[in-house]
């Protein structure tokens, strides 16, 4: 079973506890970093529906390529693990120019130390210099000024895009959090994550909830 279909109970039994960390942390966390970054997850969702939801851990984002430059960023004062499926392995911090990750790793856990509760689920994103790229689909890509918005000064994943990472699994809160962005997003928006659906899920069942193309 994928780390990411464990309980909140479960992923506490088998690697230990999360800190509860809010966008704000995030943000404080990634202060004077050089390269791009934004929350996904959830949180990325309750920023631009304003509906509380539970969360189980905080997932900021970065392009894949630029780990290198976290690493850097980081060194000293946070541990960077790579979460492949269930193996984690510890990612050196005189090792950050040398060291890659498998090529389906695609998120890097963070705590101060091993006697720390991890603190943020760091998922890589796919793309080149200019331009993000959806993992399940490359004709799927946008650059990445258009992939975010900003709250608070916060940069955050849109809620489509957001939206088209979580319509594979279909699991209760990926219902919902469709039933609670979904009459929210302007019209392009739609349209954007309907096409993008038809194209990657071919009869997905959120195709009909979001209604025809507009004019």
């Amino acid at each position: 079973m994928p780390v990411h279909d464990l309980t909140a109970d479960e992923l506490h039994r088998l690697y230990g506890s999360w800190l509860p960390r809010t966008p704000a942390d995030a943000a404080a966390l990634f202060a004077d970093y050089p390269g791009r970054w934004w929350i996904a997850g959830g949180w990325a969702l309750e920023a631009f529906t304003g509906v509380s939801r539970p969360h189980g851990d905080l997932d900021p984002s970065i392009p894949r390529r630029d780990l290198p430059l976290l690493r850097r960023h980081l060194a000293g004062r946070i541990d960077l693990w790579a979460a492949d499926q269930e193996t984690l392995t510890v990612l050196l911090p005189d090792e950050a120019d040398r060291t890659s990750l498998a090529d389906r790793c695609e998120n890097v856990w963070a705590r101060a130390d091993g006697d720390a509760p991890w603190q943020y689920d760091i998922i890589l994103m796919h793309g080149d210099e200019e331009r993000w790229t959806f993992k399940r689909d490359s004709r799927i890509s946008l650059p990445y000024d258009r992939i975010i918005w900003f709250a608070d000064r916060i940069p955050y994943l849109r809620p489509e895009i957001q939206l088209l990472h979580k319509a594979r699994g279909l699991r209760p809160k990926d219902e919902a959090d469709f039933t609670a962005t979904a009459p929210l997003l302007d019209p392009e928006a739609t349209d954007w994550l309907r096409e993008a659906l038809a194209t990657v899920h071919p009869g997905h069942p959120w195709l009909s909830r979001l209604g025809s193309s507009t004019p």
